[in-house]
């Protein structure tokens, strides 16, 4: 981690450095907190005592009217890799302990989408899943030559979540559905191209935009995009990118089912002999038939949902993964990739054709009123009023 007492004139020194069970680093510069995620070893995955911090953190920022403006970044080399799949396969099914750390970190999405101050994430290293999701929303999203984006949950037997089925279908076309169902992995440059990033900043560049909206102490909107853009570039994109065959991804993953997304892929591959079509027909191949099919249809009905619908649906669909509602996948693909590492998965069911709409319509109903997620209505709730603390879901 850099030393801000090293980096900063004299005028800038007033450095408060706190840490919360060593999760998160808190620095408050002069109007701007910094808040970095302290997990490097564990690439900054996500686990109850990161979110209950960051939430508290926000609510917490939010309120204090000496607050402007809040930077967010990840120590070492990754931003987040996402949510800590060892915790969940450590707990499993012998109990629901899990459902915290899930309902919080739903919360805490839906609050950085509806913050009400500018929050500057620095997009560095791996942003995946839930770690793209504490940060997607934020104003702005500052990309390098060093970040990969990626949402690879549908390949483990989950589904994209934190807000992914909210904002992937609002992405141009079906560009958003394509990233959910094969799990690409995206340089800086096409993060920044597709509109995921608002920024690209050349790495060597960071510390010194960090000093500057240090400096320009305000929460002004324009001026903290002023002060960024004197840093950024547009990238070149790679000849073999994804973004330079949107014609094709439309018409591949536009289509109504992952069944016709396949059939059209595989005929595209007869007739072009492209990288690019051989390694999405690979993904979609060794995916897990449930997790693409409830990660297709998460994605395709959240392009006329609002957010808050997109979460609550989202909610439902992790507890049923994590509960086996239907299958064993999420777990076999926690085993295969991060705990046994065998890269070899049995997934039940084992064809698309097996994952049925009367299976799939299970994972996704509603359950219980009092069993839901339960987000704000605003001017009618407190921000936080319905926060885990004051559920009843324990």
């Amino acid at each position: 981690m850099p030393n801000f007492k090293d980096l900063f004139t004299t005028e800038f020194c007033h450095v408060e450095i706190s840490s919360h069970n060593l999760v998160v680093i808190v620095e408050k510069l002069k109007s701007v907190s910094m808040l970095t995620l302290n997990r490097p070893k564990v690439l900054n995955s996500i686990n109850l005592p990161l979110v209950s911090r960051v939430a508290e953190l926000y609510e917490e920022w939010e309120k204090d009217e000496h607050v402007k403006c809040i930077l967010t970044k990840g120590a070492g080399r990754v931003f987040s890799a996402g949510g800590d799949l060892r915790m969940f396969y450590s707990i499993g099914k012998r109990d629901e302990s899990w459902k915290e750390v899930v309902y919080k970190k739903y919360w805490l999405d839906y609050h950085i989408h509806t913050f009400k101050k500018p929050i500057v994430a620095f997009w560095h290293g791996l942003v995946m899943g839930g770690g793209a999701g504490l940060t997607v929303a934020c104003k702005f999203r500052i990309a390098t030559e060093k970040t990969i984006f990626s949402l690879p949950e549908a390949a483990i037997g989950y589904h994209t979540d934190c807000a992914a089925s909210y904002y992937l279908p609002r992405l141009k076309g079906h560009f958003g559905t394509y990233l959910a169902i094969t799990g690409a992995r995206l340089t800086g440059a096409e993060v920044f191209v597709s509109g995921l990033a608002t920024h690209f900043v050349p790495s060597q560049s960071l510390l010194d935009v960090e000093k500057r909206l240090v400096a320009l102490d305000t929460g002004d909107v324009n001026a903290i995009k002023s002060t960024i853009d004197e840093f950024s570039i547009i990238p070149e994109l790679d000849q073999q990118s994804v973004l330079n065959r949107l014609d094709l991804v439309e018409k591949i993953f536009s289509k109504d089912s992952i069944e016709e997304i396949t059939a059209v892929l595989l005929a595209e591959m007869e007739d072009a002999h492209d990288e690019w079509l051989k390694d999405a027909a690979k993904a979609l191949k060794r995916s897990s038939p449930l997790g693409l099919k409830q990660t297709f249809r998460s994605v395709s009905e959240g392009r006329n949902r609002t957010l808050a619908d997109c979460l609550r649906v989202e909610y439902r669909v992790t507890l049923n993964a994590l509960r086996a509602t239907i299958s064993n996948d999420f777990y076999e693909g926690m085993r295969a990739t991060v705990i046994e590492k065998d890269n070899s998965p049995t997934w039940n069911p084992a064809t698309l054709p097996e994952v049925t709409s009367e299976k799939l319509d299970l994972v996704f109903q509603p359950f219980k009123e009092e069993d839901e997620l339960q987000l704000p209505a605003e001017g009618k709730i407190p921000r936080w009023g319905g926060k885990y603390e004051h559920s009843q879901i324990r």
